[in-house]
């Protein structure tokens, strides 16, 4: 049995590489899956598409267009989310990603720091599993196959 992981988080360092070399480690059949993660595509995709856009709210709302399309195609084919919060970055997207998939009725996990349990407990008490780290996120994954 081959599982799609969805990987919701920000996409300024190499956190979903780390996901996918832990999973391989353990041989988990996992495929993933998630948002755009060149910054640039990402904000752009709405011009790229639809042509020049008379402003940078009418360019980021083009964007925005395509790139909800684009999480609700990829993570309506997800058996399991893992939404990632950090300490660097601003944490909106992962937020409204895992808010989805917890209203999707979907399977999520919640990595984040000890240091952001106050602020997502709501958000926590939603999700089927939260933990501090990848590897642990790993392990909650590799039971399903025990």
């Amino acid at each position: 049995m081959k599982l799609i992981v969805y990987l919701a988080g920000q996409i300024h360092d190499d956190w979903r590489e780390e996901v996918a070399q832990k999973a391989n480690a353990k041989n988990l059949p996992l495929e993933f899956v998630g948002p755009q993660t060149n910054h640039d595509r990402s904000d752009n995709i709405g011009e790229e598409i639809q042509g020049k856009q008379p402003s940078n709210l009418y360019k980021d709302d083009a964007a925005s267009d395509i790139n909800n399309f684009r999480t609700q195609v990829l993570m309506h084919k997800a058996d399991i989310v893992i939404a990632l919060f950090g300490e660097k970055y601003k944490q909106w997207n992962t937020a409204m990603d895992a808010s989805t998939a917890i209203a999707m009725n979907k399977p999520t996990i919640i990595i984040r720091p000890e240091s952001l349990t106050h602020p997502l407990k709501e958000l926590s008490n939603k999700a089927n599993v939260t933990v501090e780290t990848v590897d642990q996120a790993i392990d909650v994954i590799h039971y399903i196959f025990d």
